[in-house]
């Protein structure tokens, strides 16, 4: 196999990044994107030379207007979307927002209509189900103390 055929056949996936946050109930905040029906968590794409985590922080300022410290990363998951391509997206522990910090958020206007807090078990009346899987993957993770690697938001193995 050639260099380009072997190029050519190398996966280049779009990557991913958000955070869970809670409140002091346990709860998961949920936002309503103005572009989306459905909910979805604080985050978005990886920019080019930008980690993971890089990402995260970015898109949560952005999104949320705060900096709080984003912590341990909770699940990868392997993604493929027919439409969309291949995916790899993060989800990093943004730990628990206390009324002072849910305080200080100035949501992204033009993104971001509203925002919440939600049961765990609640969230896939709020989203579609490949994303609900992963928050709860990622929600039992942290509750855990584990990592989790999954695909299409159904854990795979033992990653820790």
């Amino acid at each position: 196999m050639s260099d380009n055929e072997h190029e050519a056949k190398m996966a280049r996936p779009r990557m991913a990044s958000g955070a869970l946050f809670f409140d002091d109930q346990g709860q998961v905040m949920m936002l309503e994107p103005t572009y989306k029906d459905y909910r979805e968590i604080p985050g978005g794409y990886i920019e080019s030379g930008e980690s993971p985590l890089q990402a995260c922080v970015r898109e949560v300022r952005e999104e949320l207007g705060i900096t709080p410290k984003i912590g341990r990363l909770l699940a990868m998951d392997w993604a493929p979307n027919p439409a969309e391509g291949d995916k790899v997206l993060y989800v990093f522990d943004g730990g628990v927002l206390s009324p002072e910090d849910q305080g200080r958020i100035q949501l992204q206007a033009a993104e971001i209509g509203a925002y919440d807090f939600h049961p765990v078990t609640a969230v896939p009346d709020f989203t579609i189900p490949r994303l609900a899987r992963r928050i709860q993957a990622a929600a039992k993770a942290r509750a855990n103390g584990r990592m989790v690697y999954l695909e299409h938001g159904q854990e795979v193995g033992d990653a820790g």
